[in-house]
This record gives C-alpha cells, structure tokens and sequence, in this order.
C-alpha cells in the first residue's frame, strides 16, 4: 500500500518538527534546576553573621570574584571538599578571589569548631535560616556559586567538586572578567 503524496508531507513535517523543538524543551527544562539557572543574574546578596558575630554580605566583596560554597558539618563530600577549597583560596588570593564557607543550619560554634578541625582559614558564614540554599535553590549540599568580579552569578555547582573543577570555574571567570 502506498500512502499518498500529501500524508507523507505531513508526516514528514511532523517528525522535523519533532526533532527541532524536543531538544529545545529539554535544553529549557535542565536549565531551570539548581544553582546553575541562576548564572546570568545578579547574586542575591543577604545579610548573615560569621563564625565570629560580625555582620557580613557579598556586597563587602565587589570588584571580586568570589566563591560561595554552601555546607555543613554532618555532609561527608563537604568535609572532603573544604581542604581543597582552601587550598584554591590560598592559590588564588593574589588574583582577587575570595573563597566564602557558607554554614547551612548550623550554630556558629559548631561551624567554627568544624573549619578550625580541618585548617580553614576562609571566612565562615552562618546561615542558620538555610536562605542562600533556598536563594540559590540548591539541590543539596554541597553547592558551590562562583560569582564575578560585578557581582553576577558565573557557575553554579550542585554536588562536590574536585580541585581542578573549582580552578577550571575560577580561571574561567577570572579570563571573562
């Protein structure tokens, strides 16, 4: 049987379009989860305290790159990840970066008795409210925002990052800026 002309116009059409528009609503869709849909944007900036009491805000780190890494003590992959993020910190201060340990939900004590244990030296901020994570619409802990030197989101990261992740995001921002 063969069909005709038309029909195998139409269908035809049907699968072009298919092929066009599905990968344009999947494209949409995975775009719109996590830290990473927020890149383009302006990093919300929120008021907190550090591990010290004194207030703190990203807006004391404009004209820098800044990396925000959101995380707490009971987090296995955060404890793997913040000795590399403080060796990042050391690497890269001399360029203007400033690596930010955001605590999730934590007390300060507890957050400041857990960096000192692993030689952090960066800031520490207390979020006890888990605003940033929500902000950020982080998935889980840790997630990491590396913000440029304008104070807009560059990457967002869901998940542990190895060291040279963190450097490729940071040397990336730092060339686009």
């Amino acid at each position: 049987m063969r069909l005709p002309a038309r029909t195998i116009l139409i269908l035809a059409a049907i699968a072009i379009a298919v092929v066009i528009l599905v990968p344009l609503f999947r494209t949409q869709n995975a775009a719109a989860v996590g830290p990473s849909a927020m890149v383009g944007q302006t990093a919300p900036v929120l008021d907190l305290r550090d591990d010290h009491g004194n207030a703190v805000s990203l807006a004391q780190y404009r004209g820098k790159v800044v990396v925000m890494n959101l995380w707490a003590s009971w987090c296995p992959p955060c404890r793997a990840e913040l000795p590399d993020l403080q060796t990042v910190a050391q690497e890269y201060a001399k360029d203007g970066v400033v690596i930010v340990g955001v605590n999730q939900g934590e007390s300060p004590q507890r957050a400041a008795a857990f960096a000192q244990s692993l030689d952090i030296h960066f800031p520490i901020w207390i979020d006890d409210a888990q605003r940033y994570g929500r902000v950020y619409a982080a998935l889980g802990l840790p997630t990491t925002v590396v913000i440029d030197r304008l104070g807009v989101v560059a990457r967002g990261f869901d998940g542990p990052l190895t060291i040279q992740q963190m450097r490729s995001a940071i040397a990336g921002v730092l060339r686009a800026t």
